[in-house]
């Protein structure tokens, strides 16, 4: 008897670890993955497409790749309860809007600059999850102290100065994101990450859709199209990854490894667009690299399905789990 309860105790942390790794895999893949947006979305720019062009072209591409594989392979992944859907779509307009003030801030500011403002995303998520009562771990405090020094030091010490109203879009962006992940993650406690996926990106997509048609600025004509297409196959596959890794980790958890971004951007703009970081810039992206490898000494765990706060009304109906077994598949 008394091995068989340490044989099921051995299993169920086993069935733990394993949902940390692939909350971590996948968290990091999202962040390498996010780490090139932003530097495809000012080549599309450069070659004549408009902020609110890219943002409308990359989503809409997205959602229907996302929307034929699901028809082909995984029809049941369509099925959300009502709340939950309610929940997919104000993520989805909230996203939508941060995309927007997103890629009009990189219009205005560098690609690396702009992706290290947007850095700043974890603090929000930590101000919506205290909002939504839940808990942030001490050593995870520490982690976001240490990356707001890191932060200043990137966009601050830069040679050209940093574009104030470009700064200020970007931040803004980056309390939108913050929401939409605290959101999704009241949902992703019953839903699939597919099905999150699918319902937040076409929200998303008719609300850029929407503000694209008060602007429809058309690109030229000659402008290549490789850029847009990149963006479009890396929102698919990043909100994925990115909504994966907050069902199995949590909001806070995703929102600290996803800053492994920032130096995918930085690196792919040096090489790609021939920008460049002064020393200061350099030690202030030492101190954002320490505080993602602290990720080892963090306690990882999914923060728990609180029934007050903020988002409590999002909480699904009790559902049996046998009912729709492939819920916890992603």
């Amino acid at each position: 008897m008394l091995m068989e309860k340490f044989r099921v105790f051995s299993q169920i942390k086993w069935l733990s670890r394993t949902d940390q790794r692939k909350g971590i895999e996948s968290a990091l893949l999202s962040a390498i993955l996010l780490g090139s947006a932003p530097v495809f979305g000012k080549q599309a720019i450069l070659v004549g497409f408009s902020p609110m062009a890219v943002v409308a072209l990359r989503t809409s591409i997205a959602v229907a790749l996302l929307l034929v594989i699901m028809v082909i392979f995984k029809r049941q992944y369509f099925y959300i309860f009502p709340v939950g859907l309610v929940g997919c779509v104000i993520a989805g307009v909230t996203n939508g809007l941060g995309s927007i003030l997103y890629y009009s801030a990189i219009a205005r500011l560098d690609a690396s600059v702009g992706q290290l403002l947007y850095s700043f995303y974890p603090l929000f998520v930590a101000f919506w999850l205290l909002l939504d009562r839940q808990t942030i771990s001490r050593i995870t405090i520490f982690r976001l102290i240490l990356v707001i020094p890191g932060i200043f030091l990137l966009v601050g010490a830069g040679k050209n100065g940093v574009d104030m109203i470009g700064a200020l879009l970007m931040l803004g962006a980056a309390a939108l994101y913050g929401l939409h992940l605290i959101i999704n993650q009241r949902v992703l406690y019953e839903v699939p990450a597919p099905t999150v996926t699918l319902y937040t990106l076409l929200a998303m997509a008719a609300t850029v859709l929407i503000g694209f048609a008060f602007s429809p600025e058309l690109p030229p004509t000659s402008a290549p199209w490789w850029p847009v297409l990149g963006m479009a196959a890396i929102t698919f596959l990043s909100r994925l990854t990115l909504f994966m890794g907050v069902k199995h980790l949590g909001g806070m958890q995703t929102a600290l490894l996803g800053l492994g971004e920032v130096i995918v951007t930085v690196f792919l703009a040096q090489i790609w667009l021939g920008e460049t970081l002064t020393t200061l810039q350099w030690m202030g992206a030492s101190l954002v690299f320490i505080s993602l490898f602290l990720v080892g000494f963090d306690k990882i765990t999914r923060e728990k399905r609180s029934s007050t706060g903020l988002f409590a009304w999002l909480n699904p109906p009790k559902i049996p789990s046998s009912n729709f077994p492939w819920q916890n598949d992603l």
